[in-house]
């Protein structure tokens, strides 16, 4: 993090930035002669992220500073592989069933763990009074209920470094003057995001620590409230990633053709299909879909299972029931693929520059990877190495395919 920010931050304040802050020029071939003249800014263009306003004679004069925009857009990246951390950790904390032993939530007192054994064997006794513990883990030692509780402690930790992450910096951009209106907005949108996320986990896990005298089921989570969580980090990563490729990325100059047009379209429809893809497997993780069929290309000995519909009302089943949950999550794996596969026979059919070539091309494998380590998760029986594994997976083709949608932008006027 030091390297990434501190020595752009030197170099915004010598000798060459100050260069940055003359009026510049427009290209002179903007102009159409050959006189030699440039002409300058026209009033009210700026930079889409840093406006550095000087006092001079004239008056207050608004500058850009591409500068500013590499370490604006260098932050973000690492705000956006914090986020992915989180989904990872929080994704294995589930595979681990470890999300409910820390029984209640507060933004600095649980920041101390327990040191003594008296305070884990007061930690334990808490625990001991929930659901989870009366029916699923009853004879849970000491030693193993330490292993959980440090496997969610360590998400809520990571969590609060993802806010300290974009809070501060964001901060002192903003104080230096380096975001531009519409960047500001963006920026408070994205801190704001991050701090609601916060509280939806909390409000995630007290559905598990509800208790149901009706129910003798497995605690669990809520799986529309897992999805809501998994769905706000989603769009957290992929606002951050797709800000800081916009602001690192030199854009290409491309030609508005038709076929042009149709990539572009298609590729955000593909992305589009790869976020639900990885939204869905929330569900599939909710309400442990993934054991249920553990066989492919069939579910069990049919193509289509009988209990797909054994729910009611029949739209229920597509939120609540096991079976048809984790024939959704098929389907939408499969069409991702095919999307993908077809998106990229059509990008070679166009005049496409070096780099977006290759985000076509790792975006193609990367869909195959993950379709190879979905099958094996499932013939398996979820181990969770693997299966964490499988979910990272999702955040690389979700990466790549923002990627590819951020090489063929349009060019704005």
């Amino acid at each position: 993090m030091q390297r990434l920010l501190f020595p752009p931050l030197k170099a915004l304040t010598g000798s060459q930035f100050l260069r940055l802050l003359v009026p510049r020029a427009a290209p002179r071939a903007q102009c159409g002669c050959s006189c030699g003249i440039r002409c300058s800014l026209r009033p009210g263009q700026y930079s889409t992220i840093s406006e550095v306003a000087l006092q001079s004679g004239m008056g207050t004069m608004t500058l850009p500073s591409k500068a500013a925009e590499r370490v604006v857009g260098r932050w973000l990246l690492v705000c956006s592989g914090t986020v992915a951390g989180a989904v990872i950790l929080g994704g294995v904390t589930r595979l681990t069933e470890s999300g409910l032993s820390m029984v209640d939530w507060h933004l600095i007192k649980e920041m101390k763990p327990p040191t003594s054994q008296e305070e884990w064997e007061t930690e334990f006794q808490r625990y001991q009074q929930f659901p989870e513990f009366k029916i699923l883990n009853h004879d849970m030692t000491l030693a193993e209920f330490k292993f959980i509780w440090y496997m969610e402690y360590s998400h809520r930790m990571w969590g609060r470094l993802v806010g300290l992450a974009y809070i501060l910096p964001a901060a002192y951009f903003w104080r230096k003057g380096w975001l531009s209106r519409s960047m500001k907005g963006r920026v408070l949108a994205l801190c704001g995001l991050v701090c609601f996320q916060g509280l939806l986990g909390w409000y995630m896990v007290k559905s598990g620590l509800e208790e149901k005298p009706d129910s003798h089921d497995i605690p669990r989570v809520s799986q529309y409230r897992l999805a809501a969580h998994l769905g706000s980090a989603l769009v957290l990563y992929c606002a951050s990633l797709w800000t800081s490729l916009s602001l690192l990325l030199p854009q290409h100059k491309l030609p508005e053709t038709r076929q042009l047009l149709w990539l572009r379209r298609f590729a955000h429809g593909t992305a589009g299909l790869v976020f639900l893809t990885a939204l869905s497997g929330a569900f599939v993780a909710g309400l442990d879909a993934g054991l249920v069929y553990n066989s492919f290309p069939k579910m069990g000995e049919s193509w289509i299972p009988e209990d797909l519909f054994t729910f009611s009302p029949i739209l229920s089943n597509v939120f609540e029931n096991p079976t048809m949950v984790q024939f959704d999550h098929r389907i939408l794996g499969i069409a991702s693929v095919t999307a993908i596969t077809a998106l990229y026979f059509l990008s070679r059919r166009i005049p496409l520059p070096r780099r977006t070539r290759v985000a076509a091309v790792t975006l193609l494998a990367l869909a195959y990877m993950q379709v190879g380590l979905g099958i094996s998760t499932l013939l398996m029986y979820v181990p969770t190495p693997l299966a964490a594994t499988h979910q990272s997976g999702s955040l690389a083709l979700l990466s790549s395919a923002l990627w590819l949608m951020n090489e063929l932008r349009r060019i704005p006027k």
